[in-house]
C-alpha cells in the first residue's frame, strides 16, 4: 500500500486542506454603463479558530477593466445585490451595518466619498431591489413586518407550529428612489401569491413580476409564473404561459419581446430552455428548439432587440446572441475559455462582463470586447505559486451505449503506468453537471486530493444537465438504476486505462450524490473501498414523507408515488442492501436540513450499525442542506480526507478515531497570535 500522506508533509507549493478555507472568490460582478469599470463583491473568509463562526463576509470593490481595483466597502461586512446608476456615478447595494436593524438600500459614489443610506422599509429587510431604467423608481421585495405581539406570545410559551400553514408571502413594493427614508411604511402592491422576482421594462411603466402560490420551495420549483404588470393601474395585464421550472425573464429594449428561461415541460428537471414571448399577446415559442445545452443567463442589448445569453454546453460554457425571428445564434465566446455566469452589458453593448472560473482559479470578473477576453480580478494571487495537477474531460460509452463524461484530475506528478487510488465525487440534483473549471471546495477534493496522490473524478452520469432535455430525463423513473451503473462503468474505464487501482476506489457526494455514495456502499459495495455520504438519501419511502420538495420529486425524478409501487421504492433504497455492505461508510449531515431530512442519515447509520458494519454519523447543528459556516466546512474537509486516507492510502481495516483535535489547533492559533502581538509591541 501507498504510505499515508499527512497535511504537514505536503510542500507549500501544492493546495492543502488548510488552503481551502482561505480561498476567496468573486460573488457579484457587473459592468458600468460606460464599459470601463467593474463593480464586484469578493468573499472574505472568516479566520478559523479566531473569528466568530459564520459564513464568509462579502466586500465591495470597483476596478477598471485593466484590473486596477479599489476597495469601497470592506471589513466584516456583507454587501449584495449590486446595480450601477444610469449615469455611472454610483453603485447601489444591499447591506445591514451596525446601526441598522434591517437590510437596507445603500449607494456609494464611484469618484470617492462615504456610502449613503438610500432607503429602508419599516420593520423588515429588503431582500431584492431593481431600479427603473430612468433611475427614478425602485421596485423592492420584502417579507411583511413581523407582528410584535408574536415575540411576546413566544416569551409566554405559545410556540405551537402548524406545519406548512401560516406562511407569509414576500411582497412587492414600488417607490420613488428619491424618498431617501430609512423607515418607509409602504403599501404592498396587491398581487396574489409569493413574489420571488421582478424586472423593469424599458418604458419605466411596466414590471415583470414572478409569483408562486405560496412560500414553499416546492411551489418555487413547480408553480412559478411570470406576469406583466401595469404600474399606473397596479394591475396584471398578462400572464406568460409556461410549465415546469422557471428561471429569469426580461423585456427587450423595444418592449416588443420578453425572453424567458424555463423548462420544456413539467417533467423537465432543470431550467435551461430559452423562450421568446410576445409582450402584447403573451404568445410564447421555444426560441432554440432541441438545443443540446442549458441556457443559464440572459441580457438584452441596449441598442437593438438582440438577446445575449450564456449557455452551458457539455462541460463548458459559451456566450452567444440571437435575434427575434431567427433560431440561429452567433457565438461571442467559444467553449473552453471560462465557465461563465452573471452576464452584464455596457450601454454601448460593446463590452460584456461575466463572472467565470477555470481549472486554476475560482470565480473572477472577466470582460469581453470583440473576441478578446480579459481577466479583471485576481482574488487569490497566491494560487500562482501552487502547482496544479492535469485536468481534462473524459468521455466514454456506458454498458448500454449511452455516452457519459466527467472531469478527471490526475494525481499531481502523475507517472504513466503507475496505478493510483481514486476518489469519485458525485454531483447532486441529479439535475446538475460538473464543468471543466474550478473543482476544489470544502466537500470536493479536486486539486487538494490530487496533491495527496489521488486521482479525483467528477462523473456526469445520465440525467445530468448540459446536454439538453432528453439527456437530463434519462434517469427518471429509475432511481439508482442505470444512472448509478454509469458510475461503475466510469470507474472501470479509469481502471482499464491503467490509471486507477481497482481495490482503492472511494466515493463521495452530497444530496443526490450522497444517495449515490450510500448506494455505492451497499448495493455496489464490491466496487468501492470507502464511502462518504453527505446530506444523502437512504430510504426513498421515508424521504418522500419528510422532504420539502415532494411534488418536484414526483414530477422530475420518480415519475410515480411511493404508494404506486412500495417494493420498488424500498429496493431502490440503500438501507435495503445494508446487510451486504463491505464498504466503510462515513455519514455527515446538517442537523437543520429541510431538503433531505437528517433522519435519512440516522436510518442509514442504524441499519449499518446494528448489522455490525463500519459506519460513523456526524451531525452539524445549525447547518442545512450543505455546510455554509467556516468551522463546519473545515471540520467536514478534515473528516472526509481522513476517511479516504485511512482506507485508500494507509490500507487500514479499522475506522479512524472519531475525534478531531480542534483544541490543539485553537491553542496553537492563540499562541501564534500572542507571539505576533508581543513582536509588534516590541517593535
Amino acid at each position: 500500500m501507498v504510505a499515508l500522506v499527512s497535511t504537514s508533509s505536503l510542500a507549500s507549493d501544492v493546495i492543502t486542506i488548510e488552503d481551502i478555507p482561505k480561498i476567496k472568490s468573486v460573488r457579484d460582478s457587473i459592468i458600468s454603463p460606460n464599459g470601463e469599470y467593474i463593480a464586484f463583491t469578493r468573499s472574505l473568509p472568516r479566520e478559523l479558530y479566531v473569528d466568530k463562526d459564520g459564513r464568509s463576509y462579502n466586500q465591495l470593490f470597483i476596478s477598471d477593466i485593466q484590473g486596477n481595483a479599489r476597495p469601497f466597502v470592506t471589513g466584516k461586512v456583507n454587501v449584495a445585490g449590486l446595480e450601477w446608476s444610469a449615469d455611472g456615478k454610483y453603485v447601489y447595494f444591499l447591506a445591514k451595518f451596525n446601526q441598522d436593524k434591517f437590510t437596507q438600500l445603500y449607494r456609494i459614489p464611484v469618484d470617492g466619498g462615504e456610502r449613503q443610506r438610500v432607503l429602508g422599509l419599516k420593520d423588515t429587510s429588503i431582500s431584492r431591489y431593481d431600479i427603473s431604467p430612468d433611475g427614478k423608481q425602485v421596485a423592492l421585495l420584502a417579507m411583511p413586518a413581523k407582528d410584535k405581539s408574536e415575540k411576546k406570545l413566544k416569551e409566554l410559551g405559545f410556540k405551537a407550529q402548524v406545519y406548512e400553514m401560516g406562511l407569509k408571502n414576500k411582497q412587492l413594493f414600488v417607490t420613488d428612489l428619491s424618498m431617501q427614508q430609512t423607515e418607509l411604511n409602504l403599501d404592498a402592491i396587491n398581487i396574489n401569491g409569493y413574489v420571488s422576482d421582478m424586472n423593469w421594462a424599458a418604458d419605466n411603466q411596466q414590471l415583470l413580476v414572478k409569483t408562486q402560490a405560496t412560500a414553499l420551495i416546492d411551489d418555487t420549483y413547480t408553480k412559478a409564473q411570470w406576469h406583466v404588470m401595469n404600474l399606473a393601474e397596479q394591475k396584471v395585464t398578462m400572464s406568460i404561459a409556461t410549465e415546469g421550472k422557471l428561471g429569469t425573464a426580461e423585456f427587450s429594449k423595444s418592449g416588443k419581446h420578453i425572453a424567458v428561461i424555463g423548462a420544456e415541460d413539467k417533467h423537465d428537471p432543470a431550467t435551461g430552455r430559452l423562450y421568446l414571448a410576445n409582450a402584447e399577446t403573451g404568445a410564447i415559442q421555444d426560441w432554440l428548439p432541441n438545443f443540446a445545452g442549458h441556457v443559464s443567463d440572459i441580457a438584452w442589448s441596449h441598442n437593438s432587440d438582440t438577446l445575449n445569453f450564456i449557455a452551458q454546453v457539455g462541460t463548458e460554457s459559451i456566450v452567444a446572441n440571437i435575434k427575434p425571428g431567427s433560431k440561429r445564434y452567433k457565438t461571442k465566446l467559444k467553449a473552453g475559455k471560462v465557465i461563465a455566469s452573471q452576464l452584464s452589458l455596457s450601454s454601448s453593448d460593446k463590452t460584456i462582463a461575466v463572472k467565470g472560473h477555470t481549472a486554476t482559479h475560482p470565480n473572477e470578473s472577466f470582460v469581453l470586447r470583440g473576441k478578446k477576453l480579459t481577466k479583471v480580478t485576481d482574488s487569490n494571487p497566491w494560487l500562482k505559486n501552487k502547482r496544479f495537477a492535469k485536468q481534462e474531460v473524459i468521455s466514454l460509452k456506458a454498458r448500454d451505449g449511452v455516452e457519459v463524461d466527467g472531469i478527471l484530475v490526475y494525481p499531481l506528478d502523475y507517472k504513466k503506468g503507475q496505478r493510483y487510488p481514486l476518489i469519485m465525487q458525485v454531483h447532486g440534483g441529479p439535475e446538475s453537471h460538473e464543468k471543466n473549471g474550478w473543482v476544489t471546495a470544502y466537500s470536493k477534493p479536486g486539486q487538494m486530493g490530487a496533491a495527496r496522490g489521488y486521482a479525483v473524478f467528477y462523473p456526469n452520469y445520465r440525467g445530468s444537465t448540459g446536454k439538453g432535455v432528453a439527456y437530463s430525463k434519462l434517469g427518471q423513473n429509475d432511481y439508482a438504476g442505470a444512472e448509478f451503473d454509469d458510475l461503475v462503468d466510469m470507474k472501470n474505464h479509469l481502471v482499464n486505462i491503467g490509471l486507477v487501482d481497482t481495490k482503492r476506489v472511494g466515493i463521495t457526494g452530497g444530496s443526490y450524490g450522497g444517495y449515490a455514495s450510500a448506494w455505492a456502499a451497499t448495493k455496489l459495495t464490491e466496487h468501492f473501498a470507502a464511502s462518504v455520504m453527505f446530506v444523502g438519501i437512504s430510504n426513498q419511502l421515508s424521504k418522500f414523507g419528510t422532504t420539502d420538495i415532494p411534488n418536484e420529486m414526483h414530477l422530475v425524478h420518480a415519475r410515480s408515488y411511493p404508494w404506486d409501487k412500495w417494493q420498488y421504492y424500498l429496493e431502490r433504497s440503500p438501507i435495503y442492501w445494508a446487510h451486504q455492505s463491505k464498504t466503510p461508510l462515513l455519514i455527515m449531515h446538517g442537523k437543520d436540513d429541510p431538503r433531505v431530512h437528517p433522519a435519512q442519515s440516522m436510518e442509514m447509520y442504524r441499519y449499518m450499525k446494528v448489522q455490525g458494519k463500519d459506519v460513523r454519523l456526524v451531525y452539524y447543528p445549525g447547518e442545512g442542506h450543505g455546510n455554509r459556516k467556516v468551522a463546519a466546512q473545515y471540520d467536514y474537509s478534515l473528516r472526509l480526507m481522513r476517511w479516504m486516507d485511512n482506507y485508500l492510502m494507509a490500507g487500514n481495516t479499522t475506522m479512524p478515531d472519531y475525534k478531531l483535535d480542534h483544541k490543539a489547533k485553537l491553542k496553537a492559533k492563540k499562541a501564534k497570535s500572542d507571539s505576533e502581538s508581543e513582536a509588534k509591541t516590541s517593535a
